[in-house]
């Protein structure tokens, strides 16, 4: 399914990704999977709405996340 990350600021469309999970799973879970995709893809996470996101298992060396 596609997940949409805003900016924090400008509510705008940050990024889409591309997540693999049931479309009732909590707003927490897939937030989480559409950061850990964004890591892989090397998209810019820089101000983007973040809170709350599960990042558990997440190898995040190297990303930047900036005001995330």
């Amino acid at each position: 399914m596609k997940f949409d990350i805003l900016n924090r600021f400008t509510g705008d469309i940050q990024f889409t990704a591309e997540i693999n999970c049931s479309e009732d799973a909590s707003h927490l879970i897939k937030v989480g999977l559409a950061v850990k995709w964004a890591v892989t893809a090397h998209a810019n996470l820089t101000d983007a709405y973040l809170a709350d996101a599960n990042l558990a298992d997440a190898n995040l060396a190297g990303a930047n996340l900036a005001g995330a």
